[in-house]
Protein backbone atom coordinates (compact mmCIF):
# COMPACT_ATOMS: atom_id res chain seq x y z
CA UNK A 1 0.00 0.00 0.00
CA UNK A 2 1.58 3.43 -0.90
CA UNK A 3 0.95 6.48 1.26
CA UNK A 4 -0.76 8.89 -0.02
CA UNK A 5 1.72 11.76 0.87
CA UNK A 6 4.64 9.93 -0.65
CA UNK A 7 5.25 9.62 -4.63
CA UNK A 8 3.95 6.50 -6.70
CA UNK A 9 8.01 5.51 -6.97
CA UNK A 10 8.72 5.62 -3.07
CA UNK A 11 5.75 4.20 -2.05
CA UNK A 12 6.91 1.29 -4.12
CA UNK A 13 10.08 0.96 -2.32
CA UNK A 14 8.61 1.44 0.79
CA UNK A 15 6.63 -1.82 0.08
CA UNK A 16 9.52 -3.46 -1.29
CA UNK A 17 11.43 -2.49 1.56
CA UNK A 18 8.81 -4.07 4.27
CA UNK A 19 8.31 -7.18 1.93
CA UNK A 20 12.12 -8.14 2.42
CA UNK A 21 11.95 -7.32 6.16
CA UNK A 22 8.88 -9.25 6.63
CA UNK A 23 10.49 -12.41 4.25
CA UNK A 24 13.83 -12.23 6.30
CA UNK A 25 11.20 -12.22 9.93
CA UNK A 26 9.42 -15.50 8.62
CA UNK A 27 13.01 -17.16 7.94
CA UNK A 28 14.77 -16.31 10.73
CA UNK A 29 11.33 -17.56 12.53
CA UNK A 30 11.45 -20.72 10.80
CA UNK A 31 14.93 -21.57 10.60
CA UNK A 32 15.83 -20.49 14.42
CA UNK A 33 15.04 -24.59 15.45
CA UNK A 34 17.51 -25.58 13.29
CA UNK A 35 20.62 -23.21 14.37
CA UNK A 36 23.15 -24.77 16.49
CA UNK A 37 22.43 -28.59 15.47
CA UNK A 38 26.17 -29.10 15.01
CA UNK A 39 26.64 -29.19 18.49
CA UNK A 40 25.88 -32.75 20.41
CA UNK A 41 23.99 -32.55 23.50
CA UNK A 42 23.86 -35.83 25.97
CA UNK A 43 20.06 -36.38 24.70
CA UNK A 44 21.27 -36.58 21.37
CA UNK A 45 23.49 -39.44 22.09
CA UNK A 46 21.96 -42.47 20.38
CA UNK A 47 22.60 -44.98 23.41
CA UNK A 48 20.95 -42.54 25.98
CA UNK A 49 17.94 -42.14 23.51
CA UNK A 50 17.67 -45.78 23.65
CA UNK A 51 17.75 -46.15 27.41
CA UNK A 52 15.25 -43.35 27.53
CA UNK A 53 12.94 -44.85 25.60
CA UNK A 54 13.30 -48.26 27.32
CA UNK A 55 12.56 -46.79 30.49
CA UNK A 56 9.45 -45.10 28.90
CA UNK A 57 8.36 -48.35 27.81
CA UNK A 58 9.16 -50.43 31.45
CA UNK A 59 7.02 -47.10 33.04
CA UNK A 60 4.27 -47.86 30.93
CA UNK A 61 4.54 -51.12 31.68
CA UNK A 62 4.04 -50.98 34.88
CA UNK A 63 1.33 -48.63 34.69
CA UNK A 64 -0.48 -51.59 32.74
CA UNK A 65 0.33 -54.12 35.42
CA UNK A 66 -1.30 -51.81 37.80
CA UNK A 67 -4.29 -51.43 35.36
CA UNK A 68 -4.55 -55.16 35.23
CA UNK A 69 -5.00 -55.40 38.80
CA UNK A 70 -7.37 -52.78 39.49
CA UNK A 71 -9.65 -54.72 36.08
CA UNK A 72 -8.83 -57.90 37.52
CA UNK A 73 -6.48 -59.34 34.88
CA UNK A 74 -4.34 -60.18 37.40
CA UNK A 75 -4.27 -61.57 41.05
CA UNK A 76 -2.62 -59.91 44.16
CA UNK A 77 -0.16 -62.48 43.79
CA UNK A 78 0.02 -62.41 40.18
CA UNK A 79 0.82 -58.59 40.62
CA UNK A 80 3.00 -58.52 43.09
CA UNK A 81 5.67 -61.02 41.12
CA UNK A 82 5.23 -59.12 38.08
CA UNK A 83 5.37 -55.47 39.89
CA UNK A 84 8.49 -56.46 41.50
CA UNK A 85 10.23 -57.85 38.39
CA UNK A 86 9.14 -54.69 36.62
CA UNK A 87 10.28 -52.44 38.89
CA UNK A 88 13.97 -54.37 39.37
CA UNK A 89 13.95 -53.98 35.45
CA UNK A 90 13.47 -50.37 35.55
CA UNK A 91 16.05 -50.28 38.69
CA UNK A 92 18.48 -51.73 36.32
CA UNK A 93 17.68 -49.26 33.53
CA UNK A 94 17.61 -45.90 35.59
CA UNK A 95 21.31 -47.20 36.35
CA UNK A 96 22.26 -48.01 33.07
CA UNK A 97 20.63 -44.79 31.85
CA UNK A 98 22.83 -42.55 34.70
CA UNK A 99 25.97 -44.05 32.94
CA UNK A 100 25.33 -43.81 29.58
CA UNK A 101 25.01 -39.80 30.81
CA UNK A 102 27.90 -39.79 32.47
CA UNK A 103 30.12 -41.28 29.46
CA UNK A 104 27.92 -39.02 26.92
CA UNK A 105 28.21 -35.69 28.91
CA UNK A 106 29.94 -32.99 27.39
CA UNK A 107 33.20 -33.24 29.94
CA UNK A 108 33.61 -37.06 29.49
CA UNK A 109 35.23 -36.54 25.84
Amino acid sequence: MARPDLPPQEGLLMELAYLLLMTAAVAAFVAYPFWGKGRRTVAEDPAVAALEAAREAKYREIRDAEMDLATGKLTQDDYERVNAELRTDAVGLLRDLDEARDRASPGNG
